[in-house]
């Protein structure tokens, strides 16, 4: 496959993302405390799209373009340049994509049946249209039913990589546990550390989505 090489206005090109996304974040407070000043609405998505398309576009045209593309060739029995897609990984990629996406739909399909419909009735007696309906009543209410399966799917995603291993992919189980095993011998100190990097992933996981569920949380008194 075609493979992108950073070119001279890469770095830039970085830089002016993170400068959108900062200009989108400011535009979406200032839209936020307009709207609780005047009433107003401000059409913050197309805005932010904008800021996002314009101003990498022109960084792009200032600095010029940040990736430059290598083709792949054919040179005697074998192909040059390019990136090579290892038949294992995109299998892996599609298998668990495919069985994840399936529970996490579920999740979030039966997260929004969660909410009352007697909450979507009053968004439209207060005149509100569905989209507004669905982003400012019921999801903000489903997040708190649907966070809590959703972080064990994750760590599940996480756990189902070692899978590879059944399908001939190098992965880190199949490394450690395989390679270096057979060519250290030392067997503890090898499944010791491909068990701290599955803990270290899993409670970084964990502890990022307990973080946003009690972001989420409903305030009592």
């Amino acid at each position: 496959m075609p493979a992108a090489l950073a070119a001279d206005g890469f770095w830039p090109f970085v830089a002016s993302i993170v400068v959108a996304i900062v200009a989108i974040v400011l535009m979406a407070r200032w839209a936020n405390k307009r709207f609780e000043a005047t009433g107003v609405p401000f059409h913050k998505f197309w805005a932010g799209l904008a800021l996002f398309i314009a101003i990498p576009a022109l960084c792009a045209l200032i600095f010029g373009a940040p990736l430059h593309w290598e083709m792949p060739k054919l040179q005697g029995f074998n192909f040059v340049g390019g990136w090579v897609l290892i038949p294992e990984l995109l299998a892996l990629t599609l298998a668990l994509t495919v069985y994840t996406a399936a529970f996490i739909a579920e999740i979030v399909r039966s997260g929004i049946k969660s909410v009352s419909h007697g909450q979507t009735e009053a968004a439209r007696s207060l005149g509100l249209r569905p989209g507004p309906t669905l982003r400012k009543v019921i999801i903000p209410q489903a997040l708190r039913v649907i966070i809590p399966p959703l972080t064990s799917q994750y760590l599940n995603l996480a756990k189902n990589s070692s899978l590879a291993a059944g399908i001939g992919y190098p992965e880190m189980v199949s490394l450690f546990a395989g390679t270096v095993l057979n060519q250290t011998g030392q067997a503890i100190e090898v499944i010791a550390i491909t068990m701290s990097v599955y803990l270290a992933i899993s409670i970084s996981i964990s502890l990022l989505m307990n973080w946003y569920n009690k972001r989420i949380a409903l305030i009592e008194r």
